[in-house]
């Protein structure tokens, strides 16, 4: 359903778009832990072990997939914003060819190297047929992955962030069934965690196309044609001049976090537990600032294309202001209760004390990573995402990995310098965002 964002109280507005955000990647975030949980119950080890690389490899391409479809959900915004409804029928039509190809492209692509992925991710022998099967299942849904994300782009474009979490909540509860049937009751291993994971996407799917059709003229007065699914150089340019640095900024985020846990495996067991452990519990606390980067992007891009560019300026400060708030609440809490956290994943006393040392100089990152992930949102709803690319690009090569590189080698007992590598990083990115905010507001370019 289309919503008006572009006028009402800010803070209100912000709230109640993120918070389904928020519930939409908790959900996912649950979606991908089922899998482990319940292969933990019915298999061994190497089952275990192939469902965890073949979803490490998953959430990659997800995420740049989903990067990808930013550049819809802004486009939409800006002309929802507009009142411009031939517009975002095309760029809505537009966007189903571009990730029609895109998805034959990539699934035909990644069937063809799924053995040399496998060998990539440095799979260990006894769980390489599982890996090899959960990703070839997987890699053959692809299309089905694609299909969601473009869906929940055109709906969050529209100003609606309910709908999408819906979807993955019907999709988040028959993974769940559909694993217990195929792992736990016909045995099927990592397969049969790829066949409930697809199967769920498929059912989520046809909810999602169910709900669009329902919706697609009686509340929007949009109405797809056509000729607007024929390809447009100058929407797609705009689609992708602001999806593709996206895609490329989370792809080479999840790569630096795959080089910081190769350089802490260097350190042993121990320390390899405790910052694996650290790290699940940063994806659930970083919910907000990531929610907060899309809220941002949505709002910002209505109000943009409804010229209300001053309207745009303050739902980033609200943003920040949120993020910062919480962030702040959440890292010093941390300090007092961090043995109590890690200690609900683990029962070995040094692993807790490591990653005790790790998250409390760690959880900064989620204060000031609220700032740069609100700026990156802004800059999207501008068409300006290659600032997000650059910021994240320099703060990962010029300091989170040599940062977490160095500290490592130099402070062989303690992992609270080796956790102080994230927050220096996000610093560095709020520097350079604040810098490119001030340049183009006094060139009038924003």
């Amino acid at each position: 359903m289309e919503r008006d964002l572009t006028t009402g109280s800010i803070g209100r507005n912000i709230l109640k778009f993120s918070l389904p955000y928020f519930l939409s990647y908790f959900l996912q975030t649950l979606y991908g832990m089922a899998d482990l949980f319940i292969i933990g119950q019915f298999n061994g080890v190497a089952s275990t072990t192939a469902v965890s690389i073949g979803s490490q490899v998953m959430h990659m391409i997800t995420v740049m997939i989903v990067g990808i479809a930013m550049g819809t959900t802004v486009m939409i915004g800006k002309s929802v914003g507009a009142k411009q409804k031939k517009e975002t029928s095309k760029i809505i039509g537009n966007t189903v060819s571009l990730f029609v190809c895109l998805s034959v492209v990539l699934t035909v692509v990644l069937l063809f190297f799924v053995h040399p992925i496998v060998r990539i991710m440095s799979t260990p022998q006894q769980a390489v047929e599982g890996t090899t099967a959960y990703l070839t299942i997987c890699f053959a849904g692809i299309p089905l992955i694609t299909a969601y994300n473009i869906i929940s782009s055109i709906f969050r474009g529209l100003g609606d962030s309910k709908s999408p979490m819906y979807f993955i909540a019907v999709a988040c509860g028959v993974n769940i069934v559909l694993d217990y049937v195929f792992i736990g009751g016909l045995h099927f291993g990592a397969s049969g965690a790829a066949l409930g994971t697809t199967l769920a996407q498929t059912i989520s799917v046809i909810v999602a196309l169910i709900a669009l059709i329902a919706i697609r003229k009686k509340d929007t007065g949009i109405s797809l044609k056509r000729s607007d699914l024929k390809p447009e150089g100058k929407t797609l340019k705009n689609i992708l001049g602001i999806g593709i640095p996206i895609s490329l900024q989370d792809g080479f985020i999840q790569i630096s976090f795959i080089v910081i846990t190769i350089i802490v495996n260097q350190r042993g067991l121990n320390d390899a537990a405790a910052v694996g452990i650290v790290e699940k519990i940063i994806s659930f606390v970083f919910l907000v600032p990531s929610s907060m980067l899309s809220a941002v992007s949505a709002i910002a891009a209505q109000n943009i294309g409804a010229g209300k560019d001053e309207r745009a300026t303050k739902t980033l400060k609200y943003a920040i202001m949120i993020s910062m708030s919480f962030g702040l609440c959440v890292a010093v809490l941390m300090q007092f209760i961090s043995n109590f956290v890690v200690g609900i994943f683990t029962v070995d006393t040094m692993v807790i004390h490591m990653g005790s040392q790790y998250i409390r100089s760690y959880i900064w990152d989620c204060m000031i990573a609220g700032i740069h992930f609100s700026f990156s949102g802004y800059f999207c709803a501008y068409g300006k995402s290659g600032i997000s690319f650059l910021h994240n690009v320099l703060s990962i090569v010029l300091i989170r990995i040599p940062g977490a590189y160095f500290a490592s080698k130099w402070f062989i007992d303690t992992l609270y310098p080796m956790g102080c590598a994230a927050p220096a990083g996000s610093l560095l990115s709020v520097i350079v965002c604040g810098i490119a905010f001030i340049y183009l507001k006094r060139r009038r370019r924003l």
